[in-house]
């Protein structure tokens, strides 16, 4: 079974990358929707290299057995050739057994795909204010009620010289992280590519109780203004909540910059 090492390897793997991607949406949850189609390309790429794979050492397998049926019918072998066809069987057939441990991350990754990133990964990016300067934003459209995300929301409370979350009601949503002191922010992950480029973006929330570390909640609300502008007095933005719900955690749980 140990010449199907390869072979097993690129099964899993091409089958752990067609489950996320083909079949499923958790892809989403490290990069971008738009890398789908190279994602199932590369699973059916690893899943044909293994078929492959497994049938050339099949037909290798099966070529040994003859040319052992024949040593055997044959009479006596030279010793010292068939020392170095055990050698050479053993290095080039056969391999180590540790690299079966190789299997085990493609297996996980298929039985078990990792979550999106989370409290953990937001918790661990400091205060970062975007490289932009103050100024006026285009007009925010018009409803009783307007949905943003959750960069949206803070690029506007801190460089929006024209105010334009003033007096309008907001709905965002994210996933809940705590601060210091009982305070609560609804917070996103930005990513440009994939989940390893992800920063965080996120709203205090005041006025409701906070909910569970990691908890998906839409929260609406009305924009407090705070500090100066362009300051770090102006981070992190402040939502006063009036409705706080629980909701699932989207299939893409993302923000794109």
């Amino acid at each position: 079974m140990r010449r199907y090492g390869s072979a097993v390897l690129l099964l899993l793997t091409g089958g752990a990358v067609l489950r996320i991607s083909l079949f499923s949406e958790l892809y989403l949850r490290y990069v971008q929707a738009a890398l789908r189609p190279y994602l199932v390309i590369s699973g059916s790429l690893l899943i044909l290299l293994g078929l492959v794979a497994a049938v050339r050492a099949m037909i290798h397998g099966h070529d040994e057995e003859e040319h052992e049926d024949e040593d055997n019918h044959g009479g006596e072998v030279d010793h010292e050739d068939e020392v170095d066809h055990e050698v050479g069987g053993h290095s080039h057939a056969h391999g180590p057994r540790i690299a079966w441990l190789l299997t085990l991350p493609a297996l996980a990754l298929l039985l078990f795909p990792p979550p999106a990133l989370g409290s953990y990964s937001a918790s661990r990016e400091e205060a970062r204010l975007a490289a932009q300067g103050v100024g006026s934003f285009p007009a925010l459209p018009t409803g009783k009620v307007l949905d943003i995300s959750v960069a949206q929301y803070s690029s506007r409370a801190i460089y929006d010289s024209g105010h334009s979350l003033k007096g309008r009601t907001l709905r965002m949503t994210g996933f809940v992280t705590h601060g210091s002191n009982g305070t609560w922010y609804v917070t996103r992950l930005l990513v440009t590519c994939c989940a390893a480029d992800a920063t965080t973006s996120k709203v205090e929330v005041r006025g409701d109780d906070a909910p569970q570390t990691d908890t998906w909640v839409t929260v609406t609300g009305t924009w407090v203004p705070k500090g100066k502008l362009g300051t770090d007095g102006a981070w992190p933005p402040v939502l006063a909540a009036t409705d706080v719900k629980q909701v699932k955690q989207p299939a893409d749980p993302y923000e794109k910059r």
